[in-house]
């Protein structure tokens, strides 16, 4: 008889949410092994390879143990890249259990999921999305890494509706970061963009995952 299909997860955990518009948040995090970008700057490198096979049931009963002890509403399923994994019998699954969901995706695949939030972080070299997130989108996150350019920015925020926020996240909480994001802040409140915001990584600051 066939096996039923695996995902290959790094690791399941209890945490807040700490970056974006959910920040503080109670989450469970289930993080996916894999990445097809791998930017110099990656703070879950160790999340690109390796992994342990799991089938859906399995992860559902490993997220109901850690909510028991952790009662959290949200999942976030990230990475690594989640959406190189077909995620949608355990999407539906943890939709039964009655989790929100959030994704956090470099948005290079699109599948057309059930879930409450998706977290589109576009990545260098060319910030290459998949169009469908233009409207999917809940936040637009850029990582402030050393070359971000203000056109990079300014071709994002006109691309994605106004009202989705575009965040300016922080490269590991660096100086140098904070200096370029508020720089690039600076010139885009000149050239009349909005609903840009500057942000850190809190669990950074308390020492979480």
């Amino acid at each position: 008889m066939l096996q039923p299909p695996t995902l290959k997860i790094t690791e399941i955990f209890p945490s807040i949410q700490g970056e974006g518009l959910r920040q503080g948040e109670a989450t469970i995090f289930i993080r996916f092994s894999g990445c097809n970008l791998k930017c110099s700057f990656c703070d879950t490198k160790y999340a690109w390879r390796g992994g342990k096979d799991y089938q859906v049931e399995e992860v559902l009963e490993k997220v109901r143990k850690t909510r028991r002890a952790f009662p959290a509403r949200w999942v976030c399923l990230t990475g690594g890249e989640p959406l190189l994994q077909d995620l949608g019998n355990l999407v539906r699954k943890l939709k039964k259990e009655g989790f929100k969901i959030q994704v956090e995706t470099n948005a290079t695949h699109f599948w057309p999921l059930s879930v409450d939030w998706y977290s589109v972080s576009p990545k260098p070299k060319k910030y290459f999305y998949q169009p469908q997130y233009r409207k999917k989108a809940k936040e637009v996150k850029i990582v402030v890494s050393k070359g971000l350019e203000f056109k990079v920015v300014k071709r994002i925020r006109q691309d994605f509706p106004s009202p989705i926020p575009l965040i300016l996240q922080l490269q590991s909480n660096r100086k140098w970061s904070l200096d370029l994001a508020l720089k690039i802040l600076e010139q885009a409140l000149k050239a009349g963009l909005e609903n840009i915001r500057v942000m850190a990584q809190l669990h950074k600051f308390y020492g979480l995952r």
